[in-house]
């Protein structure tokens, strides 16, 4: 599964697309400076969030949209089009 994907099925599953999750992460006093264990603790408590959907998550809280450019390309099943995740909804995203 892709990141993208990951973040695209959180949005199914809870109606909240990742710009939102970030708001509430910095809401909740969630930084880039936050450990992962409280997130993934959070995600899971309040959304229902398995672990790895929850990292996909603790990744734009903390590093933000940018991804490394070894998951792009490559062909593989976690390969990414591009090495910027979309966070504002998958219906609006311009490269689907």
């Amino acid at each position: 599964m892709t990141f993208q994907a990951y973040l695209d099925n959180i949005e199914e599953k809870t109606g909240l697309t990742p710009r939102q999750f970030i708001d509430l992460a910095h809401e909740k006093g969630f930084d880039e400076s936050t450990k992962s264990a409280p997130i993934v603790e959070w995600l899971a408590a309040d959304y229902g969030l398995g672990r790895g959907h929850a990292m996909a998550l603790v990744h734009v809280i903390t590093k933000g949209p940018q991804i490394s450019d070894k998951h792009v390309g490559t062909g593989t099943a976690h390969s990414d089009p591009s090495n910027m995740l979309w966070l504002d909804g998958k219906a609006t995203n311009p490269n689907p």
